[in-house]
């Protein structure tokens, strides 16, 4: 019965529970002892707690992997190297290239990259504004003395100033409205291709492919909804579109943890990834021995035979070599030569 929580991860356990506690203390210092703290959004607030909680639980336990720590541990390393100005330039570039405009996705597709950069963008102005105003870290306020001036508060300091009836209002007012529209374009965009392409169609999963989406849609369709019935209604729905909204929001946040959109915090690391590329090709490629041909780099062949090692795996060979010195290709035609051997020892070649 309370197996559940003899296998839970101790120390992702600690770190999520610091993290979530960083949050609730962050807000109550940015929203200055609560007083810009609205507690209209404070299934929001739950919902990302929750968030929070499983997101850095998750992280935690895929960084302890061998692979990943490796990974972690060779990035920093080289970032803060005698070469770091060469890859904080990397990391830049990859993150613009790579994170901000998701051209790491192009080569598979235009309409495909349209779709992602739409549902990346969105999503991460809304996540952006979604905590700025659940915790309380922004609030509007009109200008004392004033009827058609507006104040934006950052924690407590007035940041901007800006009249009604003017683009910047239509746009700050209107952000949401903004990404939402956004972001259902891209679902829909991704949605039609798991509806046409043969591959996706074979291959793809309710819960891991189309989940997320519906999900998403519900959130941004219940998101315009509410500005639908202030701008359209008079309000006359407001009750009901704001909990159905904060409802759908709420699942949103507390499933990401457990679906695909957990990549969301994974894809950062991809930039220490390709920085060690970058450092394993300076370093020398690796040949393989059967081939002759490069395959990977030499760095990289090192730190596998370290994991494997740690993990207890023997894969050295009789003649002092390693199997992980050879490429997929030579692997495979080690195999093949290994069940030569075996059939000829046996006397039969079939059967």
């Amino acid at each position: 019965m309370f197996s559940i929580f003899t296998n839970i991860n101790r120390k992702a356990f600690i770190n999520a529970i610091i993290a979530t506690l960083v949050v609730i203390a962050m807000t109550i210092i940015g929203s200055v002892n609560l007083q810009n703290f609205d507690a209209a959004l404070i299934i929001y607030f739950f919902g990302t707690i929750s968030m929070t909680f499983g997101v850095v639980y998750h992280h935690s336990v895929w960084k302890q992997r061998p692979a990943t720590q490796k990974y972690w541990k060779r990035t920093w390393e080289f970032i803060f190297s005698k070469d770091y100005p060469i890859y904080i330039k990397e990391v830049i570039r990859l993150s613009v290239r790579n994170i901000l405009f998701q051209r790491f996705i192009l080569p598979r597709g235009k309409a495909r990259w349209f779709g992602h950069f739409l549902l990346a963008t969105g999503c991460l102005i809304s996540f952006a504004v979604t905590f700025g105003l659940t915790f309380g870290w922004m609030h509007f306020t009109l200008k004392e003395g004033t009827t058609d001036m507006y104040e934006t508060h950052m924690m407590g300091f007035t940041v901007m100033t800006f009249p009604l009836n003017t683009i910047m209002a239509l746009i700050l007012f209107h952000i949401l409205v903004w990404t939402a529209i956004m972001v259902i374009i891209g679902c829909l965009i991704m949605m039609h291709r798991r509806f046409v392409d043969e591959g996706q169609i074979a291959t793809q999963w309710f819960e891991r492919d189309w989940l997320p989406l519906i999900l998403l849609v519900a959130v941004s369709v219940t998101g315009l909804g509410i500005w639908f019935d202030y701008s359209f209604l008079e309000g006359k729905m407001s009750q009901f579109m704001a909990i159905t909204h904060a409802i759908t929001v709420a699942l949103f946040l507390m499933w990401i943890p457990f679906g695909k959109f957990f990549h969301i915090f994974q894809r950062p690391a991809q930039v220490g990834a390709n920085i060690y590329k970058i450092e394993g090709k300076r370093r020398g490629m690796q040949v393989c021995p059967h081939t002759g041909d490069e395959y990977t780099t030499k760095m990289h062949i090192e730190d596998l035979k370290e994991i494997t090692q740690e993990m207890g795996f023997d894969l050295e060979r009789e003649d002092g070599k390693s199997y992980l010195d050879y490429s997929p290709e030579g692997k495979r035609a080690m195999l093949a030569k290994a069940h030569l051997k075996a059939r000829q020892e046996s006397g039969t070649y079939f059967g």
